[in-house]
């Protein structure tokens, strides 16, 4: 028998072998079905395989003591990684994922893959508060019965690498929650196991979602800043795309932009039209996986290689160059207005011609880059989100047929102003009224101070108060007078002088007259750069009397009802330049505009002008949010020079009520 089941074995190996064999064969099989129905890396939980929705874990790895090595638990920092996961287990397609991680041991993330800090594109990123994942190349999960349950098109995996504070081990320091943020679905307190975390998230039968059209795109949204990435044309190996940037907010502006963001696929810029690349560079591209899958390429006539591009457009000079302009809404010297000044420059666009690398060598494999922003010379600051899948676009036809042109497929970003934080804005506002003698300056260090530069002043120094012609000097030249003027005023003078506003634009309102049916006052705005600002505007808010604005008398004002009652003033036709520095002059001369501007009080007739409310509460200046002093002049009967600090008048009152209380 033994020998005739296996000839070449003696009868004692025979029943080993066929053993080994049979449990080889076993493995082999087993592995086999695992390769064709996709694996995970790691089992999932009960749950996770009865879960008909959304399945999401999170899943600590690991953590590494951090230097400094510090006796306090608390500050102790750890290097540590984990993964994040979610996985549709349900029938339909799952679009636009969002996942809440709730963090909460002060972590900072160095590097996420796998998808996407929603409201965050820099790093280091603090998210010691929580955070929001989206997806990046992968913003929707396909179900698997499309897909024959293929792990990488229905499931997203994040890998997390940062570090975190204050918990020793053997604790293990997991986020306080998870869930999905989309609307209309609903997420159980999450079950934790060790270092696991896990839920599986429904739709919530009693969310109310509006009708809407069934289309496989995601919705437009509104922004200050919509950047639309359409693409024209589509190639195998490369594709024609058309960049269009659209102004949507009444105070949005930018001067000489310059565009960035980050290819995430190997792509480069073969050539463009509309705009220019700061470099021309091709080194990356023949030194990496371009060169090598290009090899017949000339790469000398390729625009740029690099991963994280600059992009600035082109002078309108050339607009008609037919090898660099010729496309419409391009070529305005960067110069982006907002609707309420010019239509036609709240738009701008080019075209460029998108070279692919392998995988991705067929039509439909296009993935628009991430990172994107935008900066100007003296405008807001724009923060961008993620590239959006939306509906094709829609534009007029370049022949001038009454025709509409569809593009291939179309991506939105959408960029929003921020609120710049303390001493990072560019501008600053100095206050000053008729009846106090002293100018209230703008605030030390308003726009950044730099610390090689604050050995010999005091960065933490509340500013001095100024005589009104220290206004038309530059910083470095109003010592003298800033220390004759205190002393003459019996004002106290530090031991170390403020250091200085270091703006490049300031502004200085001056209030010239109250009577009983109205007030009026001076704006003055002072361009300490060596650059002119064409098509300027200053934009104005007050509190208390927001609709009190009468007449601007050497500007062009009006009024925005829809944004406060927003005053909006720029320069008539022909006095739209504020000009530059004179740096040849002895001191310094800033380029400088002004006009006198009334107001009403029919709308506010209790207003006090001398106790504050002649004052504005933001101004703007081409869409930068100025810096605004914590102080402001005022009079009193008795002392004819008082300036009053808003926190002192605060504290008064608060004593005040407080007396009143107790009697």
């Amino acid at each position: 028998m033994a020998n005739t089941l296996s000839p070449y074995l003696s009868p004692s190996l025979s029943a080993a072998a066929i053993v080994v064999l049979l449990v080889s064969c076993g493995i082999l099989i087993q592995e086999c079905e695992g390769q064709g129905l996709g694996q995970q890396a790691k089992a999932l939980p009960p749950a996770g395989e009865t879960c008909n929705g959304i399945f999401i874990s999170y899943d600590f790895l690991k953590r590494t003591k951090e230097y400094p090595h510090v006796k306090n638990v608390t500050a102790q920092s750890w290097a540590f990684s984990s993964t994040a996961s979610v996985l549709n287990t349900g029938k339909e397609v799952f679009k636009a994922w969002k996942l809440l991680i709730e963090f909460q041991h002060d972590e900072i993330l160095v590097s996420v893959s796998g998808g996407n800090i929603e409201e965050a594109t820099e790093f280091p990123a603090s998210v010691g508060n929580g955070t929001t994942f989206v997806g990046a190349s992968q913003p929707d999960l396909d179900s698997a019965i499309n897909t024959a349950q293929d792990l990488s098109q229905i499931q997203a995996v994040i890998d997390l690498t940062g570090t975190q504070f204050g918990v020793k081990p053997p604790t293990v320091p997991m986020p306080k929650t998870i869930k999905l943020v989309n609307d209309g679905y609903k997420c159980p307190k999450p079950t934790t196991h060790k270092s696991s975390m896990y839920a599986c998230c429904k739709k919530d039968p009693k969310a109310k979602t509006a009708v809407a059209k069934k289309t496989k795109f995601l919705a437009r949204q509104k922004g200050d800043l919509l950047i639309s990435y359409d693409v024209t044309q589509v190639y195998d190996d490369n594709y024609l795309v058309q960049v269009v940037m659209d102004n949507e907010h009444f105070l949005g502006r930018l001067d000489h932009w310059n565009l960035t963001w980050e290819w995430t696929r190997g792509e480069f810029i073969y050539s463009m039209k509309g705009a220019f690349t700061r470099e021309i560079e091709s080194l990356g591209c023949i030194n990496g996986e371009a060169g090598k899958y290009y090899a017949g390429l000339d790469f000398s006539k390729v625009l740029n290689c690099q991963k994280n591009p600059i992009v600035s457009d082109l002078p309108s000079e050339k607009y008609n160059d037919s090898e660099l302009g010729k496309i419409p809404n391009c070529c305005k010297d960067g110069n982006l207005l907002p609707i309420i000044m010019d239509p036609s420059k709240s738009k701008s666009a080019f075209t460029m011609q998108v070279y692919k690398i392998p995988p991705d060598l067929n039509k439909t494999a296009i993935y628009p880059p991430e990172k994107w922003q935008i900066t100007g010379i003296l405008n807001p600051h724009y923060k961008c989100g993620l590239p959006r899948r939306v509906e094709p676009a829609r534009f007029p036809d370049t022949r001038g047929l009454e025709a509409t042109v569809i593009a291939i497929s179309s991506w939105q970003i959408v960029c929003n102003i921020t609120k710049p934080t303390k001493r990072s804005t560019r501008c600053c506002v100095s206050f000053s009224s008729y009846y106090n003698d002293s100018v209230v300056p703008c605030n030390t260090c308003a726009c950044g101070c730099d610390s090689a530069k604050t050995k010999k002043c005091n960065p933490n120094s509340p500013a001095m108060l100024l005589p009104a012609e220290a206004l038309l000097v530059p910083f470095e030249n109003r010592s003298a007078k800033t220390v004759a003027w205190a002393k003459m005023k019996h004002f106290t003078i530090p031991k170390r002088l403020p250091c200085a506003d270091n703006c490049e634009v300031s502004i200085n309102w001056h209030v010239v007259s109250d009577y009983k049916g109205g007030w009026s006052a001076r704006i003055t705005m002072f361009n300490w750069m060596t650059t002119q600002f064409e098509n300027w505007f200053t934009a104005l808010q007050f509190k208390k009397t927001p609709r009190g604005y009468q007449a601007a008398y050497s500007f062009n004002a009006t009024t925005i009802p829809k944004l406060n009652h927003t005053i909006f003033l720029q320069g008539f036709i022909g006095a739209n330049y504020l000009i530059a520095l004179d740096n040849k002059s002895n001191p310094h001369v800033p380029g400088k505009q002004q006009s006198v501007i009334s107001f009403t009080k029919k709308y506010s007739p209790n207003i006090q002008i001398a106790k504050g409310d002649g004052f504005p509460s933001k101004v703007f200046f081409n869409g930068e949010e100025c810096s605004l002093p914590t102080r402001f002049p005022v009079k009193s009967g008795n002392q004819p020079n008082v300036v009053v600090d808003l926190a002192y008048q605060l504290l008064f009152f608060a004593l005040a009520f407080t007396i009143t209380q107790v009697l």
